[in-house]
């Protein structure tokens, strides 16, 4: 059997993986001298053992304790359990990411009714020992036994309010011990069973409740949150008892190496005298500042400093310290990489680069890409927002940051409301393309149905609009014009309040704060430029947009999404033409008119950026989407266009199709329209040549025909692109250089990829396509599903939120190798929204992509996110070395 427990001084800061964070870092402070109360650590493998054996703690197990709580009593010169020189110890978790509040502690373990008078005389302070009592009793009936804690600390103020006292401390140690006295009845009323007087008994249910705290519900939702494994387990410390509460010269606190707020150099934290650790945490008494530390205990505080210096110099990063001090000698009980806020996780990188203390590459490791979109997006005023009323929280944060104003519930209403003035929040069942003028003037778009990648979520987060997805709870009825939810009606015009970051609304206006601009951020994002070996490009068509990513650095755009050029009145109107024209000419001449508005559209884009990159998508979506469902709108339509309603309403019945996803879209219709595609290329070319008689700038276009599965699609296509663009060049007698591409987004093109790649000159993987399909989820409505695939453990990860490794990402890496078996030199990228998710982008920079792409608010995301992938990357080359 493998060695499950280990002394502190037989372990190191390398082993967090066995020991847990609290305890690797324990043992390295042990290694290096300091002041830290003896004990031994209990590893994540014997939590594993126990939770996968039924919850039962192996014979071996036991004896391996036994031994080393008999090392640590030969440490100590004290027996746990005696009557005479009394051991106590503390039993806390610690796996191995620091996971603050969310699991169990539990102190004083190895009191009884006999020990705490022994505790009394050792120490001479019978208010102190029966103090030590009342806590072990509380603590031990909470987590071992599930007891609400509350029962407690009602009988508790009871007696403070029964003797006129305020503070804990000031009980006398026979109101103490008749608190003692109920609190065992508490156990009696509750469990029908006596608190354990054995204190080897109480020290092995406490390590099982430890244990078991690794499943509980607020452990739980954590590691969701923070992306945490849920089968590394925790270990057990285990350790000698130190007292904080032993008189006005003891206390105990939590100390900063750096303002955890604002990344300032200098100490920051509070502290209790007379008082144990879980009185600072539970907040029941208010603790001082660190700085009055210096007043009342000098000496102590002076140590302290030189510690908390220390520990940060030899871990290189902010230090979150526990210490109790126990008759003026100070103890530290727990040292980690602290907590922070994004802005001054960036200012400490920083400034630590600065102090020589880190190199680049160590800072920017030190910024986890996700937590920097408070730096990017307006974010509601704390204080504000804890007093708002609360719509709902269970909608998906589709887009980050806040917003605020009235709301409407179609695309023309929102258009007019924002015309004049009126700040707009979008709500709909779901939004389709047609909504496009909508969303583009609204502060916020709200849906109560779709998912993370449905087209709402999408479109937002390109625009950087702040969107909630599939937001269940509200039902949304567009025709009357309101919203039910649990707690009310919304109605038109009604002020709502919109946090895209959790996925929350809230009646009525709430104050904001804008984020500014943050040069230590610019620094860490001009590193990670510098360092990343992937291009970062964006997801964008309009010029607002465009001219983001530029700000942010965007390389170039990875997709230029063609279908939402058509959505504009005059432009809808020549589509509709196309679509109910039954010649070929009549088709052409409604392209015509709908080719000098996509002349126009990419003089725009081209002009805008220049000489970078850009790849654009021909028309993708099934021509039902340019057409109304509701049969009110088809005489408007019928007037519009001088044809017969009958014929309007026998079109769109020709066009409905059972599952549009899998329809007559992208390269399909262009088989049967390649006029569509024609047209568009001659307006890319057309653009092009244009821009470089008036202003000389030299474009490069990448042209992708969509939705690809079989080598014949492409080949097709791309010939009569082709000939139709060198026919073009020849007429106009001028040159320019384009390349054809294709994007992978159906599971059948990744495994022809090398056939795809005789023709396709780049490729780029529409990763949202490529996953329903492969999974076989409709993107749209697996939000009613995937909370709970994720809750039962079906799923790891949201497949749409970060890629599908054993899946879609053994998908994608078939279609690499086997494209560059082919074409050595492809290009290769990804434009799907996965191309912003930080653990997507890490295996996309592994397996040799190019570049990625994402909506334009997410480039500095994916340029922190790149760059540490490389970094990690090269660490491991250099270690194979």
């Amino acid at each position: 059997m493998s060695k499950q427990v280990y002394q502190f001084n037989e372990g190191q800061a390398s082993m967090r993986d066995l020991l847990g964070g609290k305890g690797a870092n324990l043992a390295e402070m042990t290694r290096l001298g300091l002041p830290v109360p003896p004990g031994f650590t209990i590893t994540t493998e014997a939590c594993i053992e126990y939770l996968e054996n039924g919850k039962t703690i192996s014979t071996e197990l036991k004896k391996e304790i036994e031994r080393h709580l008999v090392l640590l009593e030969d440490q100590e010169g004290k027996k746990f359990g005696s009557s005479e020189e009394l051991l106590l110890i503390s039993v806390r978790s610690g796996s191995k990411y620091s996971m603050p509040g969310m699991m169990d502690t539990i102190l004083n373990l190895g009191l009884n009714d006999e020990s705490v008078k022994v505790l009394a005389k050792m120490t001479n302070n019978e208010v102190f020992a029966y103090d030590c009592y009342r806590r072990l009793i509380q603590m031990f009936g909470n987590v071992v036994y599930g007891i609400d804690g509350q029962q407690f600390e009602s009988l508790l103020d009871f007696y403070k309010s029964k003797y006129r006292v305020k503070q804990d401390s000031d009980l006398t140690s026979d109101q103490l011990k008749d608190i003692v006295e109920d609190f065992k009845r508490v156990y009696l009323e509750n469990k029908r069973q006596p608190f354990p007087q054995d204190p080897k008994e109480q020290l092995l249910q406490a390590v099982e409740a430890v244990f078991s705290s690794w499943n509980n519900e607020r452990a739980f939702v954590y590691r969701n949150l923070h992306n945490i494994d849920h089968f590394i387990g925790t270990a057990v410390n285990i350790q000698a008892m130190v007292f904080g509460n032993s008189g006005n010269e003891s206390g105990t606190g939590v100390v900063f190496s750096r303002h955890p707020a604002t990344g300032e150099k200098e100490l920051f934290g509070e502290y209790l005298i007379n008082a144990q650790g879980e009185d600072v945490v539970a907040g029941i008494r208010t603790p001082q500042s660190i700085h009055q530390l210096k007043k009342d205990l000098p000496e102590c505080y002076d140590e302290l400093n030189r510690l908390v210096n220390l520990l940060e110099t030899h871990y290189l990063d902010m230090q979150d310290i526990e210490f109790t001090i126990d008759n003026k000698k100070l103890y530290l009980l727990q040292t980690r990489n602290g907590k922070r806020t994004a802005k001054s996780a960036v200012k400490i990188a920083v400034d630590m680069v600065s102090e020589r203390l880190i190199t680049k590459e160590e800072a920017i490791m030190m910024i986890r890409p996700e937590s920097i979109v408070s730096l990017l997006y307006p974010v509601f005023d704390e204080k504000a927002l804890a007093e708002a009323t609360l719509i709902s929280d269970k909608g998906l944060p589709a887009s980050p940051g806040s917003a605020t104003g009235k709301v409407y519930f179609d695309a023309d209403s929102a258009k007019a409301a924002a015309a004049s003035g009126e700040k707009v929040v979008l709500i709909r069942q779901e939004t389709s393309p047609e909504d496009i003028g909508g969303m583009v003037v609204s502060e916020a778009i709200v849906t109560s149905r779709g998912g993370m990648t449905s087209h709402a979520a999408v479109v937002a987060r390109g625009m950087g609009t702040c969107c909630v997805a599939g937001c269940s709870e509200l039902e949304v009825n567009e025709l009357v014009k309101q919203v039910t939810f649990p707690g009310g009606v919304i109605k038109e015009g009604d002020v709502v309040s919109v946090d895209g970051s959790v996925g929350a609304l809230y009646v009525g206006a709430i104050a904001q704060n804008v984020a500014e601009q943050d040069e230590n951020l610019e620094m860490i994002l001009k590193w990670s430029r510098e360092l990343a070996r992937l291009e970062v490009r964006m997801n964008a068509e309009t010029v607002n947009d465009i001219q983001t990513g530029l700000d942010f650095h965007a390389s170039g755009i990875g997709l230029i999404r063609t279908e939402h050029m058509f959505f504009a009145p005059e432009r809808l109107k020549e589509m509709r033409r196309f679509i109910l024209a039954d010649t070929f000419d009549e088709r052409k001449m409604a392209l015509k008119t709908i080719l000098m508005y996509q002349i126009q559209d990419f003089k725009q884009i081209f002009a805008t950026i220049g000489e970078k990159p850009g790849v654009i998508r021909l028309l993708d979506p099934p021509l039902h989407e340019f057409v109304p469902s509701n049969e009110k709108e088809f005489a408007k339509i019928a007037q519009d266009l001088n044809v017969p309603v009958e014929k309007i309403a026998s079109k769109v019945n020709e066009l409905h199709e059972i599952n549009p996803m899998l329809g007559h879209r992208g390269c399909r219709l262009a088989v049967t329209y390649p006029e569509l595609y024609i047209m568009q290329a001659e307006a890319i070319i057309k653009s092009i040549i244009a821009l470089k008689k008036e202003k000389g700038i030299i474009v490069e276009p990448e042209i992708m025909i969509p939705l690809v599965g079989t080598t014949k699609e492409l080949t097709l296509l791309k010939e009569k692109i082709v000939n139709y663009v060198d026919q073009l060049l020849n007429e106009e007698q001028c040159q320019v250089v384009y390349t054809i591409g294709t994007m992978i987004e159906i599971p059948r093109a990744c495994f022809i990829a090398d056939q795809i790649a005789e023709s396709a000159e780049f490729l780029s993987f529409g990763t949202n396509d490529l996953t329903q399909l492969t999974f076989g989820y409709s993107r749209d409505d697996a939000g009613k599903f995937i909370h709970q695939y994720l809750e039962e453990g079906i799923l790891m990860d949201d497949p749409f939120q970060t890629i599908d490794l054993e899946g879609v990402g053994e998908l994608v890496q078939t279609a690499v190798v086997r494209a560059r078996k082919t074409r050595p030199a492809i290009k290769i990228g990804v434009c799907g929204e996965l191309g912003g998710d930080p653990r997507s982008i890490d295996f996309f920079n592994r397996i040799g992509l190019d570049y990625v792409s994402c909506s334009p608010f997410r480039l500095p995301i994916a340029y922190i996110a790149a760059a540490r992938s490389q970094i990690e990357f090269q660490e491991k080359v250099d270690v194979n070395k």
